[in-house]
């Protein structure tokens, strides 16, 4: 096999290596982001619960107000029926009092299911802040460890990429440059096998005369179809048995 092609085949699986790594990566980091998602969404929560008892405190605040009212009018009633000599003004008054009674007794029952509702919630809030504080715990311990497989993984991408250098470094340079422009579009299918007489970028069959070419020649050749840098591996040889 032509030298310069074998240079070609290293660097693309050298760049496959580089590349297959940043996945690795990624898959690092679910766990973790499933742990922020997860915060973030309970911090969603308590705020809602927190917005919610705002204006459950602001309704009680309205139904106080109505029951000062209330009693203001109770008392206002209460004095004129103590200056009431008429049977038929008593009666008329005696019912406005026990029908304002009766809308300061329900403005009672509607503030004590206002705070009822307050305190539901607070204990929804309490679940919740207990719960951010373990998936808190839990994001330190992710984070510390997806810090240390990062570094791991990163450090092998510039090992890789420093033996991707050192062999650049022996390469003609147009020789490279050819290849840097294959890959730009190709990305890491810019070198490829030959299978089955078929391009193992695009999958098109290549003719008897291109194929014998490449089997042949000693020079770098490539798809007519697609572009791509084609080569055919070698099979190894059988040892013979003594």
């Amino acid at each position: 096999m032509n030298a310069h092609l074998t240079q070609l085949i290293e660097i693309s699986r050298l760049d496959k290596d580089i590349e297959a790594l940043e996945p690795l990566i990624q898959a690092k980091r679910v766990d973790l982001d499933r742990a922020l998602a997860t915060k973030h969404k309970q911090q969603a929560e308590y705020s809602a619960l927190e917005e919610e008892k705002a204006a459950l405190k602001l309704q009680i605040a309205k139904n106080e107000q109505t029951l000062h009212e209330i009693n203001a009018k109770v008392d206002s009633i209460q004095k004129k029926i103590a200056q009431i000599k008429s049977e038929r003004e008593l009666r008329s008054l005696g019912i406005e009092e026990d029908i304002t009674k009766e809308r300061a007794n329900q403005a009672n029952k509607e503030i004590e299911r206002l705070e009822d509702e307050i305190d539901h919630k607070n204990k929804l809030q309490s679940a919740l802040q207990e719960a951010l504080e373990g998936i808190e715990s839990q994001i330190s311990v992710l984070e510390e460890q997806v810090e240390k497989d990062t570094a791991e993984i990163k450090q092998r991408q510039q090992e890789i990429f420093q033996q991707k250098q050192t062999l650049t470094l022996n390469m003609d340079r147009k020789l490279i440059a050819f290849y840097e422009r294959i890959r730009r579009w190709a990305g890491n299918t810019c070198v490829v096998s030959v299978r089955r007489q078929a391009c193992g970028g695009c999958f098109i069959r290549i003719n008897d005369k291109t194929y014998t070419e490449i089997l042949g020649s000693q020079d770098i050749l490539t798809c007519p179809h697609c572009g791509r840098i084609l080569y055919v591996e070698t099979q190894p040889q059988p040892t013979s048995e003594i």
